[in-house]
């Protein structure tokens, strides 16, 4: 019975020695926060996807996160709905006066403008939920194939490639998009 006694006392010490107290993470409220092995962790892409618009010079750059939540909602591609902008507009830079079209979006073949979006956010929303429901959910997998409805260039979806390779290859000249908080 004394064994019995010691060795319970023994295997409680133990476990109160190598148990670490469980506490719940913060929820995650926003797509700029990704769950890593039970901690939150800051979403990088993000933080690429607005240095890379920064070197370009968009209007554009403050809505990184909107791209990638919207992108996240709709499983497409992180980068796709930037890619196309830089293809259509050079990344908002170049649109109809007061669009915040910035993806060629409804503009048809040799008219300069076409759908005008109250802001980059809504325009953002609109291409995105667009391209998964007018393209990818009718079958359209590749963007070789979704160019050949989208843009009547042949040369669109190589353009759009280029974009998408471009986000992922960047790598920040400024010393100051290279400083990394944690």
């Amino acid at each position: 019975m004394k064994h019995r006694i010691v060795f319970i006392i023994i295997a409680l010490l133990l476990i109160a020695t190598f148990s670490k107290p469980v506490r719940a993470a913060e929820p995650v409220s926003d797509a700029s926060a990704a769950l890593s092995f039970g901690k939150i962790a800051r979403d990088t892409r993000v933080d690429m996807l607005t240095a890379y618009l920064n070197a370009y010079n968009s209007p554009l750059t403050a809505e990184s996160k909107h791209f990638i939540a919207e992108a996240d909602r709709l499983h497409l591609d992180w980068r796709l709905v930037a890619a196309i902008s830089g293809v259509e507009s050079t990344f908002g830079k170049n649109i109809p006066p007061r669009s915040y079209n910035a993806w060629g979006w409804g503009i048809p073949t040799g008219t300069q403008s076409g759908l005008a979006f109250t802001s980059w956010k809504e325009g953002i929303t609109a291409v995105s939920e667009g391209l998964r429901y007018n393209y990818f959910d009718r079958g359209l997998q590749t963007i070789e194939q979704v160019g050949r409805v989208y843009a009547a260039s042949p040369r669109w979806a190589g353009n759009v490639r280029y974009f998408l390779n471009n986000i992922d290859a960047f790598t920040p000249t400024d010393p100051d998009l290279l400083e990394v908080i944690l």
